[in-house]
């Protein structure tokens, strides 16, 4: 009984040791076989070689989502790896900083702006040093060495929008300009622009101009002192996203919204709920989805050593109230979750 029981046991151990050298060999097959791709997947990964960086101006703004929608939009088409990452509010210092950190990442592509020449253009002349395609988006870094430029020509928007305000008010207005910043380079272009668009306007007065840090509680605060030190101005325009809104909520506190006119910059939630009040009378619609879309493209051109314009500017246009609903929606829509 004791020797059958031993060759039970020796029997087992047998098949025991040739399953776990059966499956052993197995698993080094599997192993092999996942490491040896076929050509569709080498394929694959050759589409998704590329990693592009997207740094906005600040991260918690519509309009930079939808330049953010449009980038992801043509990523997905061309296969990159797209990263949007910037300050949460606008910051240059934090923004400079997330740029070099990209470059330091060595991705193959950044896509910014170029807020302000001063600080950007070195940055960015580093970058490109560094063998990696920069293109500017929303603003221009003209004397930098920026591969290419993508985006509103802003001293055209603030010229079209001093136009508007002439046509809309008959040539006679007292005007305070809100301007998002009084430095950086793409702000300063639209109110230069509008300027110039006035300056033969006899019965046009440039009353002030303030800067509103691109926030809709400062563009109020603004708006507020304005009209308590000079009473007599009717006309605002706002030269950033958050401007007109801010500008719109004192208007009504003060219950002028039938004696002043507002002219404004992108068509957010915000800004399209009072222009469709009357509060708001007017705004210059920007193409943000459009900028992001093309920018992706151009950079994978770029990288695969096809010819990029040097400038490509996106639409620009005046718009009111008779021109909503705005078509196509996805360049002017931001949806939140």
């Amino acid at each position: 009984m004791r020797k059958r029981w031993k060759w039970i046991i020796y029997a087992s151990s047998i098949v025991a040791l040739v399953a776990s050298a059966s499956f052993t060999i197995y698993c080094a097959w599997k192993v092999y076989a996942y490491h040896q791709p076929g050509e569709r997947e080498i394929n694959e990964h050759e589409n998704n070689a590329y990693h592009f960086v997207l740094v906005p101006e600040e991260l918690d703004n519509d309009y930079w989502r939808l330049v953010e929608k449009g980038a992801k939009a043509a990523a997905k088409e061309t296969g990159v790896h797209l990263e949007y990452v910037g300050p949460r509010q606008a910051n240059i210092d934090e923004h400079i900083h997330i740029l070099e950190k990209a470059a330091a990442s060595k991705v193959d592509g950044i896509m910014t702006q170029g807020l302000t020449e001063k600080e950007f253009t070195p940055v960015i002349n580093r970058i490109i040093e560094k063998n990696i395609p920069v293109v500017t988006i929303d603003t221009d870094a003209p004397t930098s060495k920026r591969t290419a430029y993508i985006g509103t020509d802003n001293y055209y928007a603030g010229f079209i929008a001093g136009k508007a305000l002439a046509e809309d008010t008959h040539g006679k207005a007292n005007v305070a300009i809100i301007t998002g910043s009084l430095t950086a380079s793409h702000q300063k272009l639209r109110v230069q622009g509008f300027k110039d668009a006035v300056k033969n306007e006899k019965g046009i007065r440039i009353i002030a101009i303030e800067e509103s840090n691109i926030t809709r509680i400062q563009a109020a605060e603004k708006a507020y002192s304005i009209l308590k030190k000079h009473p007599e101005v009717n006309a605002f325009y706002g030269t950033s996203a958050l401007d007109a809104i801010g500008i719109a909520k004192v208007i009504e506190q003060f219950h002028r919204e039938k004696e002043t006119y507002i002219i404004g910059f992108d068509t957010l939630p915000e800004t399209i709920h009072y222009l469709r009040k009357g509060t708001i009378h007017a705004t210059v619609v920007q193409e943000p989805y459009e900028m992001g879309y093309q920018a992706v493209k151009a950079m994978v051109d770029i990288i695969k050593g096809n010819d990029v314009p040097s400038v490509t500017n996106t639409e620009t246009k005046v718009i009111r109230k008779q021109d909503l609903p705005l078509r196509p929606a996805r360049n002017y829509e931001v949806k939140h979750d």
